[in-house]
């Protein structure tokens, strides 16, 4: 079953619980435009923190979400 837009921020907040995240569908209803925000991300490349979302959404990243355009950032202080 693909996840609905507030289960993903769901998700992603309980594995990184300050991130910032907006999620949009773009096409159909398992093509998702998303961006997160975190502190947790400083330092790590943008491979690892996409890493972190991933991880973030587990099996939902096999199997229910089917495109994801992602962009990750460290909110400016």
């Amino acid at each position: 079953m693909t996840p609905k837009p507030e289960d993903i921020v769901a998700m992603i907040q309980r594995s990184i619980p300050d991130a910032d995240v907006q999620v949009r569908l773009f096409s159909g209803d398992d093509h998702f435009e998303m961006e997160v925000a975190s502190a947790a991300f400083a330092g790590k490349s943008r491979v690892a923190q996409h890493q972190m979302v991933y991880a973030a959404l587990g099996e939902h990243m096999k199997a229910a979400i089917h495109a994801l355009a992602l962009k990750t950032s460290v909110p400016e202080e």
